[in-house]
């Protein structure tokens, strides 16, 4: 079985900071790319920030400087520490994670994502 499992969503005000983390099942594959998508009420889903299996980020504008992702090969975990959170950042956070087979064409992967966790920030 292939799935992501996350948690660490919540309500917090404004200012405050949330720590999620997100757990990838995925022993048949090999994990490539993780990282974190959002999406608000009535708005379509956008990119967090991702992070390549060697460590390579790639945040979105909004959130540069406020928000950190890390990830631990060992324990097929990415995690995304949220601080100085504004209303703004109110959304359903998804884990995604890129996995390919070896014995998979170059450049083939599957994508996974996760069941969502909300972050509420109130003013």
């Amino acid at each position: 079985q292939v799935q992501l499992v996350e948690s660490g969503g919540g309500l917090v005000q404004a200012g405050g900071s949330l720590r999620l983390s997100c757990v990838a099942s995925a022993s048949a594959f090999i994990i490539n790319a993780m990282g974190w998508y959002r999406q608000a009420p009535g708005k379509q889903r956008e990119l967090v920030v991702v992070i390549a299996s060697g460590g390579d980020t790639n945040y979105a504008a909004s959130v540069k400087g406020r928000f950190t992702i890390s990830r631990d090969n060992a324990k097929n975990t990415v995690y995304l520490q949220m601080n100085s959170l504004k209303p703004e950042d109110t959304a359903v956070y998804y884990c995604n994670a890129e996995v390919y087979d070896s014995s998979w064409s170059p450049g083939s992967y599957l994508a996974l994502w996760g069941q969502g966790t909300l972050v509420t920030v109130s003013s």
